[in-house]
């Protein structure tokens, strides 16, 4: 895993430093939104990451503290992965993401029931969506 260096002091580039690449928020958002916890479920996204790039991001995750591995007990040669507190921490930000794109991007395959949840009660939803995670 490559080494995360911090470019600047400004708290927008210390972000970017994390999370400035397209596949690490998607496997954020597969996890926070879409229940998925194995690599295999992760690889079978629509969006088609290579498992090269996959098995560094949950690697950078991890190490991170975004997310945390565990040895899979039903399986014991498989890792079932799961949000620590300070991915949970993520969540607001994939929301506004959500909201920003719905009106912004007329193509999207966005939850209108989702999106109107999220302008009309953004902490009962986070809060549901932690709840749901736990």
């Amino acid at each position: 895993m490559k080494k995360i260096t911090q470019r600047s002091d400004c708290p927008i580039s210390y972000a970017l430093d994390f999370f400035g690449d397209k596949w690490t928020f998607l496997i954020v958002r597969d996890l926070a939104f879409y229940g998925k916890k194995f690599y295999k479920d992760f690889s079978q996204g629509k969006e088609g990451i290579a498992t090269n790039i996959l098995s560094d991001r949950l690697k950078r995750l991890e190490g991170m503290g975004v997310v945390e591995a565990r040895v899979y007990e039903q399986k014991k040669t498989q890792k079932v992965y799961a949000l620590t507190e300070k991915g949970k921490d993520l969540l607001p930000i994939l929301v506004e993401m959500t909201v920003w794109s719905a009106k912004h991007g007329s193509e999207l395959e966005i939850v209108p029931a989702f999106v109107a949840r999220a302008k009309a009660d953004r902490e009962g939803l986070l809060k549901d969506l932690r709840a749901r995670l736990e």
